[in-house]
């Protein structure tokens, strides 16, 4: 079986403060969350990986809400840590914390795609592991206002070469230096 490898950042589910500080389209967190979902859907299947770094949601007082969207997303998922995705200072909310990742929830990530070494992190980095080497970065946080740089890219929803759906590591890298 072929498994693909996607990666996202930054899809505040159920944020309603997401609707006017950005550049979302949508009327309402409903009308959000369902386009996101369905789009996830569309690309990722069942055992495809997500790597998500960074602010799923912002899951204060939506708890059932946010379950039952992470139940809905299809793919086996990481979460990498970001700074929405935290009840208070180095404590995971419980909801996010309880969630059947494929592994626990984490601050940084390193993986292999596509023969290359990828190092996630919901935070840019103008160095990281390997990035004298040829190894790639992949961050969030930014909402499509930091430019690529070098092997360096946001892969959060709001970059318009996202548009709202996890990538794969080709689409993602098209046009960077290899």
């Amino acid at each position: 079986m072929f498994v693909k490898k996607f990666y996202v950042s930054d899809t505040h589910f159920g944020h309603a403060l997401m609707l006017t500080s950005g550049d979302r389209p949508f009327r309402s967190t409903d009308e959000m969350d369902e386009a996101m979902i369905h789009r996830w859907n569309t690309a990722v299947g069942d055992n495809d990986i997500v790597y998500h770094l960074g602010d799923f949601s912002m899951a204060l007082g939506i708890e059932d809400r946010v379950r039952g969207i992470f139940h809905r997303l299809r793919g086996r998922k990481y979460l990498i840590l970001g700074n929405h995705d935290y009840r208070k200072p180095n404590v995971v909310h419980p909801t996010l914390a309880g969630l059947e990742w494929a592994a626990p929830p984490t601050p940084a990530l390193e993986t292999t795609d596509e023969g290359h070494r990828v190092f996630l992190s919901h935070y840019a980095h103008r160095v990281w592991p390997g990035s004298h080497k040829g190894s790639f970065h992949f961050f969030g946080h930014s909402h499509g206002a930091l430019p690529p740089l070098g092997r360096s890219r946001d892969v959060g929803v709001d970059c318009r070469d996202v548009a709202f759906n996890p990538k794969t590591f080709a689409e993602l890298t098209k046009g960077m230096r290899k």
